[in-house]
């Protein structure tokens, strides 16, 4: 059921700063020029966002401080929407499976490789942090199929010209707030599969029994609790996933074990999920004071309120 706009976090609100016809010039810039020449591009968008949106500027600033511990300046700010630019723009690629365009490194791949060994199937938590799309990388070593939970609203123009460029990304989205969701989730798991999941946004009241107010950089925020009841109601190992951008052409995929919920009894599930969760914000923080520049969350994170 769609919640009303007013149950409806500030981010979920805010229409997209895009068009339909600039997301299309894109595309055919990046197709027809390929990645060198058409990121030229992505400097005068990142300059245009920066001089343009002032709330996701002030936004960009108040993450940025905290995360690298000084005041953020303007470079910084320009540095962190190019980032986000460039991981966008690189979605093309991946998409069209030109892997061969990036230098990709790999850390914790093992804890992967020994649950596929095994026949499970993951559920992979990440944040709007660096690429997602990155894992296919790993998907193609290993054979993994990975289906994102995601809400289909979210993002319409983009997600409708990523269609354009691979059909199949329709076939890799399992769309949340259905009754058939779960059961999709689950007989992708039993079949071996991943299905990923982005745990560092909410659409509920910060009150509300969904959310939980977690510390993070200094000041507790609000985190969804669903994924991880997601992971418990599916007995799934939960392994953390950030695609981390490093510039150029360089990323940098991490993988990182947060808890198994197939050996947790009834009992002490929410004790689990609450245990997942702690886990999911540290190594989340950990990363976003490693690479600020690949987080993705361009609204006040700390103190937006639903309208």
């Amino acid at each position: 059921m769609t919640q009303p706009a007013s149950d409806k976090a500030v981010w979920a609100q805010r229409p997209e700063r895009s068009s339909m016809p600039v997301l299309r010039l894109m595309v055919w810039l990046s197709l027809t020029l390929g990645r060198r020449v058409s990121r030229l591009v992505l400097y005068f968008i990142a300059a245009y966002f920066v001089v343009f949106a002032p709330s996701a500027k002030r936004a960009s600033r108040t993450f940025l401080t905290r995360a690298l511990g000084r005041t953020a300046r303007l470079p910084d700010g320009f540095r962190h929407v190019l980032s986000f630019a460039s991981v966008v723009h690189d979605r093309v690629y991946w998409l069209r499976g030109c892997f061969d365009l990036f230098e990709v490194k790999i850390s914790g791949e093992e804890h992967i490789a020994n649950l596929r060994a095994e026949g499970r199937g993951i559920v992979l938590v990440g944040g709007h942090f660096g690429s997602f799309e990155a894992l296919r990388v790993l998907g193609e070593r290993h054979g993994i199929q990975a289906k994102m939970l995601m809400y289909p609203d979210n993002a319409r123009m983009v997600t409708a010209v990523l269609e354009a460029i691979n059909p199949a990304l329709a076939d890799s989205v399992i769309s949340l707030g259905r009754p058939e969701s779960i059961l999709h989730a689950r007989e992708h798991l039993a079949a071996g599969g991943c299905v990923g999941i982005l745990a560092d946004r909410t659409l509920e009241n910060a009150n509300d029994a969904n959310v939980r107010a977690v510390p993070f950089l200094g000041e507790p925020a609000p985190f969804p609790l669903g994924p991880f009841r997601l992971a418990a109601m599916l007995r799934a190992p939960v392994v953390f996933m950030a695609g981390a951008y490093l510039g150029g052409n360089r990323y940098h995929l991490h993988f990182e074990p947060v808890l198994d919920f197939a050996s947790i009894t009834a009992q002490d599930r929410a004790t689990a999920i609450t245990t997942a969760q702690d886990r999911f914000v540290d190594l989340l923080q950990a990363h976003c004071r490693q690479t600020p520049w690949n987080w993705f969350n361009f609204y006040d994170f700390w103190h937006d309120t639903p309208r």
